[in-house]
């Protein structure tokens, strides 16, 4: 295991910024498949770190993914589901039924009781799917003391107002009655739940304006297979992981038509001078973009069969309807829920958006796969060098 450790600890100083504050290494026990290199993965607790009450709110697969790394890290960790079943099922098999592999440690706790799981906890992570951030903030925001820290791991946007999701929480806790000073993080990067539930080495990043909160979060979710950074630009941050959702349905559909790597590059590419142009003209840092949560986050989005974004347009390109492709993927696709609300900023803000738009037309508008990526690869010619934003940021 030591080797392991060193192993670990070589390859991240290679290709990583390893620069740190604390030099904290929680170790974790990697369930990984037969044959798979142990890169990461202890089974000592870092003893700079205290053990932190979490309450984990969603039983989906980060939310367990995160919940379980968070418990053999050495926290005390109690998860809530909406659905009395899914807590009972989880409760009882201690396995999920969507991450095979994963074993849920005896240590980790369930519960049905909202109040319960925001009741005396250091961090509580939402880590419901966008379209329930709203509904779920409101049930608990009696139980949210003041000054909580809540970390948001949904990625999306509101349609109705355009919110990203903590300004979603923000907005609920705000109404009245609702608790002061909460403090919060936007946690997001280039992140598949069914890696971290296998201890493989994952990067993310902490984003918060408020510098004590995100290297709070930071210190709480690092360990040895999980490597945190902080960003103060919570509105790219959270921008990156809805859009690049839409961008990765449009890789899939690309795929799902038969076209090739060179497609597939193109649009990633293309696809993140999309995400920072808009971003950039909502006030946004354009180096957020350049990093984990822009580009690496689109990567990892666009390219792997995790991706159920990517799945989803891959089904969709080879003729199904996006709503036998949702049904087929079985789980919530938010590149699908992005949309509206992307193409919405685009024209609020005046960006050009050519792929989003062509996504759009595909998924809410019927255009045929085919027709719309031909239209995309008509478009007058332009200079690929940046237009309107090399000065911000």
């Amino acid at each position: 295991m030591q080797c392991g450790k060193r192993l670990t600890a070589h390859l991240l100083s290679c290709t990583m910024d390893v620069t740190t504050r604390t030099g904290q290494s929680t170790g974790m026990g990697a369930n990984l498949p037969p044959g798979t290199a142990a890169l990461c993965g202890a089974d000592t607790e870092d003893t700079n770190v205290t053990k932190k009450k979490i309450g984990v709110l969603g039983a989906g697969t980060w939310g367990m993914a995160l919940a379980r790394m968070l418990c053999v890290s050495g926290n005390d960790v109690q998860v809530w589901s909406a659905l009395p079943a899914e807590v009972e099922n989880l409760s009882a098999t201690r396995v999920h039924p969507n991450l095979p592999g994963m074993k849920i440690p005896a240590e980790l706790q369930f519960t049905k009781s909202i109040e319960e799981v925001c009741t005396g906890k250091d961090v509580l992570l939402f880590a419901v799917p966008s379209v329930f951030v709203r509904s779920t903030t409101a049930k608990a925001r009696p139980y949210i003391p003041d000054g909580q820290i809540l970390v948001d791991v949904a990625k999306g946007m509101e349609p109705d107002t355009l919110y990203t999701m903590t300004e979603v929480i923000a907005d609920e806790l705000n109404r009245e009655g609702g608790p002061k000073g909460v403090k919060l993080v936007a946690l997001s990067g280039p992140t598949h739940a069914e890696e971290v539930a296998l201890d493989m080495p994952t990067t993310i990043v902490s984003a918060c304006p408020d510098e004590q909160a995100a290297e709070f979060v930071q210190d709480v979710f690092s360990n040895t297979c999980m490597r945190v950074y902080t960003n103060p630009d919570i509105k790219g941050v959270e921008l990156s992981g809805a859009l690049k959702n839409v961008i990765a349905l449009g890789v899939g559909i690309s795929t799902g038509l038969g076209y090739g790597d060179n497609a597939r590059a193109a649009l990633i590419t293309r696809g993140i001078a999309e995400i920072a142009r808009l971003g950039v003209a909502m006030g946004c840092n354009i180096h957020t973009f350049a990093g984990l949560a822009g580009i690496g986050d689109l990567i990892v989005t666009a390219t792997s069969m995790h991706s159920r974004n990517n799945r989803a347009g891959i089904l969709i390109g080879k003729g199904k309807s996006p709503e036998q492709a949702v049904k087929e993927v079985g789980m919530v696709v938010e590149g699908i829920n992005a949309l509206p609300a992307a193409m919405e900023l685009a024209a609020k803000y005046n960006v050009e958006m050519p792929i989003v738009q062509t996504v759009n037309a595909i998924v809410k508008e019927g255009m045929s796969a085919s027709d719309a990526l031909r239209t995309l690869m008509d478009r007058n010619r332009k200079n690929e060098m940046p237009q309107g934003y090399e000065n911000n940021g």
